[in-house]
């Protein structure tokens, strides 16, 4: 399956999405709920267009990753210029990597990158849910859409990093599979994981 605008998965019991091996397609997991559908969708970063609402997602990760910094900023123009880049023009910043992005209702609530592979090696960045759909398993189906794509192009291990202080994160990417290794970053604070 390619990562081309096509490629997309649906589950309306967000607790239980689709399993990471299904092929492409709209899906349905058993157990309906009341809960609207979120569509999974993998795009190539090349391919990204404002219609596919990566930049307010890209905001929010930003402002609130630098706010738990304790550095305060409230807008885009005060954030690092690399993160800005990213805001202002995802298809040029992520153009070699794969974008996730889930949408309910007609409206993008949670994205994560995957990172063009390095030495068979792949990094999943940026991964953010908005606060309202939080608890309802779309990261899980997100990061499990980034992992279905590392499989299929022979990307493992498959890194990550992550601030100490989002406990709620690092379980997360625990319960799916990846273990705290050596930090490629110097800064303080920053874990890094893997999963083979």
């Amino acid at each position: 399956m390619g990562h081309g605008r096509g490629d997309e998965r649906a589950f309306r019991s967000l607790t239980e999405a689709k399993a990471p091996n299904a092929p492409g397609g709209l899906c349905d997991a058993p157990g309906m709920t009341d809960r609207p559908a979120v569509l999974i969708h993998r795009l190539s970063g090349r391919d990204l267009s404002p219609a596919d609402g990566l930049p307010p997602l890209l905001t929010a990760y930003h402002l609130c990753t630098e706010a738990g910094k304790g550095r305060a900023v409230d807008r885009v123009e005060a954030l690092p210029a690399r993160y800005r880049a990213e805001i202002l023009s995802p298809s040029s910043a992520f153009a070699d990597d794969v974008v996730v992005i889930a949408r309910s209702e007609g409206a993008s609530v949670g994205c994560l990158v995957v990172t063009a592979p390095v030495g068979g090696r792949t990094e999943i960045k940026r991964l953010w849910v908005e606060p309202a759909v939080r608890g309802a398993g779309v990261a899980s189906a997100l990061v499990g859409c980034a992992l279905d794509h590392a499989a299929q192009t022979g990307a493992t291990p498959v890194a990550l990093s992550v601030w100490n202080w989002r406990p709620e994160a690092i379980a997360l990417y625990e319960r799916l599979g990846f273990g705290v290794v050596g930090s490629w970053d110097a800064r303080d604070g920053l874990v890094r994981m893997e999963r083979a």
